[in-house]
């Protein structure tokens, strides 16, 4: 049975990456952004031209009411889901002082660093129940949380509460679909060079050179799409519920 994915936040950085992976897994894809723009489109001929079948998913994590009629779309397109990847995000709208943030902020990033998440990791998987499934397929939810879900960066303290909640999703899920032999994975990435940590980026690359990290550099997204693409395809058998520390070994504790 051939595998169908639908990766969110996926016309760019890790999602993009972690579409890449997929195709070159043999998986049709459901490229997503929140809106039907050129960079969307650019990134289905990326993954076009690695022999994948691709559809555009243009729509906003945060609209709940959405998710049916997209993941509906998506079948009618591709075929039947066998995975989810639960990307996009967000970071805070302006760094500082725990006691200055917003309202705003703090909904923004709640809403879809983890609302979104969980809702639409919902729709999925009752899709999934609802129908007979083949056993030849491997069906999960992979999330992608961050290492601000137990490390708090305290200038970002509402990013870090959303990703803490999206990680206590994954649980969760994990728990409850465990039983119908659908995984779930939380990938929490350490630091890695996308667009959202441009502004800091370089100054992490030196940190991470002199030690923050065990391994001494930053990441790429390419790294998190081949991590992605391995728990998507089963190449861990026998696991779910798995936090999987993409981040150089950041968080080992040490004296």
């Amino acid at each position: 049975m051939k595998q169908v994915a639908l990766v969110t936040g996926s016309s760019r950085g890790i999602g993009l990456a972690a579409a890449e992976a997929l195709a070159k897994e043999g998986f049709s894809l459901a490229v997503n952004g929140p809106v039907d723009d050129a960079e969307l489109r650019a990134a289905m001929v990326r993954l076009e031209g690695l022999g994948a079948k691709v559809v555009a998913a243009p729509f906003d994590v945060s609209d709940i009411s959405a998710h049916e009629g997209v993941l509906a779309r998506i079948e009618d397109e591709l075929g039947p889901l066998t995975t989810l990847v639960n990307n996009a995000g967000v970071g805070v709208l302006q760094r500082g002082d725990l006691l200055d943030v917003s309202e705003a902020s703090w909904d923004r990033c709640l809403t879809i660093n983890a609302k979104a998440v969980f809702f639409l990791s919902q729709a999925f998987a009752k899709r999934l129940l609802g129908r007979e499934r083949s056993a030849d397929a491997f069906h999960s939810i992979v999330n992608v949380t961050s290492s601000n879900a137990t490390a708090v960066a305290v200038q970002r303290s509402e990013y870090c509460a959303s990703k803490a909640a999206a990680a206590m999703v994954s649980k969760a899920l994990a728990v409850r679909l465990g039983i119908e032999n659908i995984a779930v994975y939380d990938v929490q990435p350490g630091l890695i060079a996308t667009d959202m940590t441009a502004a800091v980026i370089q100054h992490y690359r030196q940190r991470a050179e002199e030690g923050l990290t065990l391994l001494p550099r930053v990441g790429e997204p390419s790294d998190m799409g081949r991590i992605i693409a391995a728990l998507a395809t089963g190449k861990l058998p026998y696991t779910t519920g798995q936090v999987i520390s993409a981040d150089a070994g950041m968080l080992v504790p040490r004296f």
